[in-house]
């Protein structure tokens, strides 16, 4: 089968299509034809090195955390699954890998994939739409008519988070790019404005921050209310270790006030990613679609910036 490896760090270009065996499923694992997996930010600080400290897991090194297609075989133990079912989840934590024709994955990583998606719509969602359910639910608790602003609104973490915001009854704020404003306000902002001229002292009070920059915390820290609380969702790329360390600090003094979390979804809370996007509270945000050879140009393009929604892998264009 086809899969996506890198075997040194580097830019886009390491990233190669390779031919390996087709893994089995084990005890209580599924295994599933791949249609189409997204491409995460996350992802690239790990193939650049950022990340080396962090992760020692050995070359050749998959990429991919999210994936959407049909069951393929089950192993021992597995009764809810059967070959022929759509379903969509996510890799085991931190083991990337689901840009590829055949993933075996623990059947707790597994939901029903949405009946009113593709399954190259759905592969946009699993990643980013667990994380900003999470941040905003389970970290932020953000409660009904609460003002909440969203730094990095336009991917695919952000994207999402202003739709199942709106969806949950706050007031919603977006930072974005000039030329995304309008786009981002059709998402269901109430209010969006240029990061590159609104300085986080114009902006006033907020009850939640959710950041998915990493840039300059404690400026926009310093916006939240007497009871607010701010979610960061990412680091500063370049100073990733001081980064990290920096705000493991600030949520273990201030836990109320700051959270931090590695998204690591139950099965349950993946299947209520499916009943939200069921229900029309979340939809895909798709910026482009590539072939599994188009990934080096997936990456180059991301960590360009300027993506709207995500980037989706599709397996079968290859043979259109």
């Amino acid at each position: 089968m086809r899969v996506v490896q890198y075997d040194r760090f580097g830019p886009p270009e390491v990233l190669r299509v390779n031919e390996v065996p087709a893994p089995r499923p084990g005890p209580g694992e599924v295994l599933v034809e791949v249609h189409a997996a997204s491409v995460d930010a996350g992802e690239i600080a790990f193939r650049s090195g950022r990340m080396r400290r962090i992760s020692r897991a050995p070359f050749p090194r998959g990429t991919g955390g999210d994936f959407a297609g049909r069951v393929s075989a089950t192993g021992p133990g597995v009764r809810a699954w059967q070959a022929g079912d759509a379903v969509w989840g996510l890799m085991p934590h931190f083991a990337f890998g689901s840009l590829a024709d055949y993933v075996s994955v623990p059947q707790e990583r597994l939901a029903r994939a949405p009946k009113n998606l593709s399954l190259v719509e759905a592969a946009a969602l699993p990643v980013s739409g667990t994380t900003a359910l999470t941040a905003l639910t389970d970290k932020a608790h953000l409660a009904p008519g609460e003002r909440l602003l969203i730094r990095g609104a336009t991917g695919g973490v952000g994207s999402v988070a202003v739709q199942l915001a709106k969806a949950l009854g706050a007031r919603v704020t977006a930072l974005a790019s000039a030329r995304n404003l309008g786009w981002v306000t059709a998402l269901g902002a109430d209010e969006a404005l240029d990061y590159r001229t609104a300085r986080p002292s114009d902006l006033g009070r907020f009850d939640v921050i959710v950041d998915v920059v990493g840039t300059d915390l404690g400026s926009y820290r310093a916006r939240l209310s007497r009871r607010g609380r701010m979610v960061a969702l990412a680091f500063d790329t370049d100073r990733m270790l001081t980064s990290i360390l920096g705000s493991g600090l600030r949520a273990a003094v201030s836990p109320r006030r700051f959270k931090l979390f590695s998204n690591n979804p139950s099965a349950d809370r993946i299947g209520e990613l499916t009943r939200l996007t069921e229900a029309g509270s979340i939809r895909p945000v798709i910026d482009s679609i590539f072939p599994m050879s188009g990934i080096a140009e997936a990456h180059g393009r991301l960590e360009a910036g300027g993506v709207r929604g995500k980037y989706v892998i599709d397996m079968e264009r290859e043979h259109a």
